[in-house]
């Protein structure tokens, strides 16, 4: 039997303590996600509704089909900023006459949902999954162009949108542009180069300058329906390629255009899907408060994989990282999960062989992040530790199968690299809000700084400020626990979402349906491995 059993006691002190912790987290997560959903407040949502409009998550919803899922993505992005959390762009993929896509959707009840550098970060993030993903691309457009303020950090790497969708064009990805209000100046480009516009009558305002700057570049005197209104792109530019007479009717004129789209996946079918044998609940009470203690990762993978069936592959072989295969709503996968924390050269060694084995086998991987890096010290570092590192980041830089990571609990240093972290362009990254990820743990970074620092003056023959380094000391830890927090790393979009652990199973089943709407390949080309 490959059927995993489960050691847990959901009412044991170490559990309810766990889901205590747990609980406390996701409470303060969903008060700044409320402020995402909130967009730019009561009141400028009441006067934008006033207008006659529906706020951006109403035309989503009308755009889904009924009971349809909306995995959100990005939904805290900008959090620590001075920006809205959320960005001012309301993100995520859903189903829309039967089709995955990826939705995006300007905020206008924040700021107008003028374009910032939060923003723009998750509008390109949400381009890539787009591309990567061969998911089709409709963007629910009104916004008043860049945030002028902070146009430094706009306009150069925005030029990046308008690539963007040409290039999602070019690789045969449709791109949808459904337009609500402004598309103004450089933004008027986003309906330009999509492959199929809509536009709604009076409503709708695509201009490359509006009249008072036309007036004043040339003297010329115009109106914005004349400049770019709705009809006159559908009667004059031919800019629009469908004319809507109000909101629900460009969502429907859009429904229809995804209906005609004839898609459909590359990648394999799942299989039927069977449900854990144990309750997802459990997840909440897994995880130790404060990460203090190791965990067994197959406790996790019990609750996630159909079925709670999982061949582990090496089992007594470098046995603080767990390797195996399971399948996920019917989805093959390859799982690679920290146990113990430290990843060693055994550990290195054998996820360099699994993930070739997972691209020999085109089976997609997902990475279950506890790790504190790769073991340090003489002994180690003289049996290789550092070629054998070297190895398994190899491995994970050149795999071509789709990668998934979800952060579980620590995820620092070199090991978050060789566990595929976000610079190695795994197609989603989630986290739960129990996960850390920086260079190093807070107290041994505040640790190294103190050594360092007490070295360096005995080096120098001077007298050593041990009160002063101290206190460095104790703001370095604190800096870098909150640094490597959750919250600040997801407003950064260094990942792709903070999930609730109960909805772990139904958001990797949707990151990995729309993984498969593209062709799944694996390949046997490796750089050297360093023996």
């Amino acid at each position: 039997m490959t059927v995993l059993r489960s050691t847990l006691d959901p009412a044991g002190a170490d559990a309810v303590a766990a889901r205590e912790a747990m609980l406390e987290a996701l409470a303060g997560i969903g008060a700044e996600t409320a402020k995402a959903v909130a967009g730019g407040g009561a009141q400028a949502v009441a006067r934008h509704q006033a207008r006659g409009k529906m706020t951006a998550r109403e035309r989503i919803e009308l755009l889904l089909d009924l009971d349809a899922h909306f995995l959100e993505l990005g939904a805290l992005a900008g959090y620590g900023s001075p920006f809205a959390v959320g960005g001012s762009v309301v993100a995520g993929i859903g189903v829309v006459s039967g089709v995955e896509c990826l939705i995006v959707a300007n905020d206008p009840t924040v700021k107008g949902g003028a374009s910032n550098p939060w923003s723009l970060r998750k509008t390109l993030r949400m381009h890539e999954i787009a591309l990567r993903n061969r998911l089709p691309l409709i963007a629910l457009v009104e916004s008043g162009g860049a945030d002028l303020p902070t146009q430094k950090d706009v306009f150069i790497p925005g030029g990046a949108v308008f690539r963007d969708l040409t290039r999602l064009s070019a690789a045969g990805i449709p791109t949808i542009a459904l337009v609500f209000g402004n598309s103004t100046a450089g933004g008027a480009y986003l309906p330009g180069m999509s492959d199929h516009v809509v536009m709604i009558e009076k409503r709708s305002k695509v201009f490359l300058a509006g009249p008072p700057l036309v007036k004043a570049a040339t003297g010329e005197e115009s109106d914005d329906e004349s400049l770019g209104g709705a009809e006159m792109h559908a009667r004059v530019s031919g800019l629009a390629d469908h004319f809507a007479i109000d909101e629900p009717d460009a969502i429907r004129i859009g429904r229809r255009i995804v209906a005609r789209l004839n898609w459909h996946k590359d990648g394999p079918a799942p299989t039927p899907a069977q449900p854990p044998r144990f309750p997802a609940e459990d997840l909440l009470s897994i995880v130790p408060p404060g990460l203090k203690s190791p965990f067994d990762p197959r406790e996790v993978i019990a609750r996630i994989v159909d079925d709670s069936d999982f061949d582990e592959v090496k089992p007594l072989y470098g046995t603080s990282l767990v390797t195996g295969w399971a399948r996920l709503h019917g989805y093959p996968v390859g799982i690679l999960a920290n146990a113990q924390g430290v990843l060693f050269s055994a550990e290195a060694q054998k996820a360099a062989q699994f993930i070739q084995l997972a691209n020999r086998s085109h089976t997609p991987l997902l990475f279950l992040h506890n790790t504190t890096g790769y073991m340090v010290g003489k002994e180690y570092e003289q049996g290789g530790i550092i070629k054998h590192g070297a190895m398994m980041i190899n491995a994970v830089s050149n795999s071509t199968v789709p990668h998934v990571s979800v952060l579980i609990g620590n995820s620092y240093g070199a090991g978050h690299y060789g566990m595929c972290g976000r610079a190695y362009d795994p197609r989603f990254v989630f986290a739960w809000p129990s996960a850390r990820s920086a260079v190093m743990g807070a107290q041994q970074l505040a640790d190294v700084t103190y050594l360092v620092s007490k070295a360096s003056a005995m080096a120098r023959g001077k007298p050593f400020d041990e009160d002063g380094a101290q206190v460095v000391r104790t703001m370095i830890e604190q800096q870098i626990t909150a640094e490597s927090m959750p919250l600040v790393l997801s407003g950064m979009v260094y990942d792709d979402g903070i999930i609730d652990p109960r909805d772990t199973r139904d958001v990797l089943g949707v990151a990995l349906s729309a993984i498969h709407s593209a062709p799944v390949q694996g390949t046997d080309a490796f750089g050297v491995f360093r023996m």
